[in-house]
C-alpha cells in the first residue's frame, strides 16, 4: 500500500505543524516564535509561505503580532466542554440568541434518530451561542411535532426553565442522551454565522435525548469551530 501524501499547500502544512505544537503545549502561551528567517530555514520554505502560515494562525486566534517585538503564542485556552453535562464553561460569560422557531423537515440522520417518517416535519429551534459577544456555536434543536406543536417549544421567545422543563411538564422527562461527533469543513453559512477562518474544520455534535421507554424527544445538531473547543469525556472503569 503506497504511503499517504500530504497534498495541501505548503503554508497549510506549516500552519498545521505549528498549530499542533501550540495545542499540545510545546509552544505555551506567551512564547515568542522564532524569527521569520529561522522559520524559513527550519521549514525550507519561502518567506511568503511562512507569512501565509502565520496569518492563518493569527486569524484562528493562536498567534498575536507585536510591532517591533515579534510574533507570540496567544494566551487563549479552548472551551473545554464536559460532554456528559454539556454546560458551557463560565456560564455567565455565555448567552444565547434565538434565530428561528419554525416547522422544518429535519436532516435525514436527525429524522432517523427521532423515528420520524420521511418528509415529516418537526419543530426547529435555531440558536447562536455567544461568548463575550463573539459567536462560538450554532445549534439546531428538533422536536417531534406530536410532542411540541402548540407548546412553548413551538413559539418564539425564551423558555423559562428551557426545553427540559417543557418536556418534563408534557410528561417526557429527559432520561439519557447519545452523542455522535464528527468533523468536516464548514459550509458557507457556518463560516459567515460563526465568523470562522475558511480553513478551520467544524465539530458537528449530534445529540439525541431520550425520555422514558427510550422515546427520543429531542435531537440537536451543534456546530462549533474546531479551533475553539475540546470535548471532555469521563468514564469510570470497574
Amino acid at each position: 500500500m503506497p504511503a499517504a501524501r500530504d497534498d495541501r499547500p505548503r503554508h497549510q502544512q506549516i500552519a498545521a505543524e505549528l498549530r499542533a505544537r501550540i495545542m499540545s503545549g510545546d509552544l505555551p502561551a506567551g512564547t515568542q516564535l522564532p524569527s521569520t528567517a529561522r522559520l524559513v530555514a527550519e521549514y525550507d520554505a519561502a518567506n511568503a509561505t511562512i507569512q501565509r502560515a502565520l496569518t492563518m494562525l493569527k486569524n484562528e486566534g493562536f498567534l498575536d503580532s507585536h510591532v517591533g517585538k515579534g510574533v507570540y503564542v496567544r494566551a487563549r485556552q479552548p472551551f473545554v466542554i464536559d460532554a456528559a453535562a454539556y454546560i458551557p464553561p463560565s456560564p455567565g460569560a455565555f448567552q444565547y440568541r434565538l434565530l428561528d422557531v419554525i416547522d422544518a423537515v429535519p436532516p435525514a440522520d436527525v429524522a432517523h434518530e427521532l423515528r420520524l417518517d420521511p418528509g415529516a416535519p418537526a419543530i426547529l429551534r435555531r440558536r447562536l451561542l455567544l461568548h463575550q459577544d463573539q459567536p462560538v456555536e450554532l445549534s439546531a434543536s428538533y422536536y417531534p411535532a406530536d410532542i411540541a406543536a402548540g407548546t412553548p417549544l413551538a413559539r418564539s421567545g425564551k423558555i423559562r426553565g428551557g426545553a427540559p422543563q417543557v418536556l418534563a411538564d408534557l410528561g417526557y422527562p429527559q432520561r439519557s442522551f447519545v452523542d455522535r461527533n464528527s468533523t468536516r469543513p464548514p459550509t458557507t453559512e457556518e463560516i459567515e454565522t460563526l465568523d470562522l477562518p475558511g480553513d478551520t474544520p467544524i465539530i458537528r455534535q449530534l445529540r439525541i435525548i431520550y425520555s422514558d421507554n427510550d422515546r427520543p424527544v429531542e435531537a440537536s445538531v451543534l456546530i462549533k469551530g474546531g479551533h475553539l473547543y475540546e470535548l471532555l469525556y469521563r468514564q469510570d472503569i470497574n
